[in-house]
């Protein structure tokens, strides 16, 4: 059997975790996860879509919340688009964003929030119910500080198109954790 086409992330990931952990280093790294439910019923569990990119404006909006002068709470709103450019640390915001899509035009969808299967994680799940479209060719993700307009973002993930027929009730499901580990 061959390996899924995104292991060599959880690969990478993998191999700087356990550095990390070797020389006492403390790590952060992002992980999303997809599941499609089809308006015909069935559930498409895509698994991992992505281990990859924590941004740098995202890290230096921790430094500042770190010394009172914001709040990081509101990283809870969901976006997804059709940019298929290389993820980086300096991406900004998603490279195509979706906008008459959205169940509110121009508005994304707001996360649940929580911890994931330990304290260190945090845990963002949100779905996306395209309600404008036809077929939509999901290629991105990202968590994003406010609903709509330019943002910082916690990163960008970009994977392999999933089809979804806005017709036919498809949703998309995704759940966004950001793992925290500490050095020592």
């Amino acid at each position: 059997r061959m390996l899924p086409s995104n292991s060599w992330q959880f690969l990478k990931i993998s191999f700087a975790v356990a550095i990390g952990r070797l020389c006492g280093v403390a790590t952060m790294y992002g992980r999303l996860t997809h599941r499609v439910y089809r308006g015909d019923g069935r559930v498409q569990d895509f698994g991992i879509a992505g281990y990859r990119v924590v941004t740098t404006a995202f890290v230096n909006y921790l430094v500042d919340a770190m010394q009172a002068d914001q709040a990081y709470e509101n990283f809870k709103f969901h976006g997804w688009g059709t940019g298929t450019g290389a993820e980086a640390t300096s991406d900004t915001g998603l490279g195509t964003e979706f906008t008459t899509e959205y169940a509110v035009d121009s508005t994304r969808v707001t996360g649940s929030q929580g911890e994931g299967a330990s304290a260190n994680i945090y845990s963002t799940a949100a779905t996306f119910d395209p309600d404008a479209g036809g077929t939509l060719a999901v290629t991105e993700h990202a968590v994003h500080l406010a609903a709509s307009g330019a943002t910082t973002i916690v990163d960008r993930t970009k994977f392999s198109a999933i089809n979804l027929v806005q017709a036919d009730g498809d949703t998309l499901a995704s759940t966004y954790q950001l793992t925290a580990t500490a050095g020592g």
